[in-house]
């Protein structure tokens, strides 16, 4: 969240800043990541959602204009 302000981030990016395989990112912890509501999928990739901010306790970047493409 913090390095990439929330996102939108592309898959291999993230692979890449999480130090995992695109691969094992896509099948294994997105799917988690979205059914526990932390994470989005758009058209122009994957976003922090609000539950993760509250989760982590971190300060929610632009008051939420990240999530207009929902």
């Amino acid at each position: 969240m913090r390095r990439f302000r929330g996102g939108p981030v592309g898959l291999s990016t993230l692979a890449v800043a999480v130090g995992e395989e695109a691969e094992t990112v896509e099948s294994v912890v997105e799917p988690y990541l979205v059914r526990i509501g932390f994470l989005g999928r758009t058209p122009r990739g994957r976003i922090a959602m609000p539950e993760a901010y509250r989760h982590l306790g971190v300060a929610h970047p632009e008051g939420g204009a990240l999530f207009d493409d929902l």
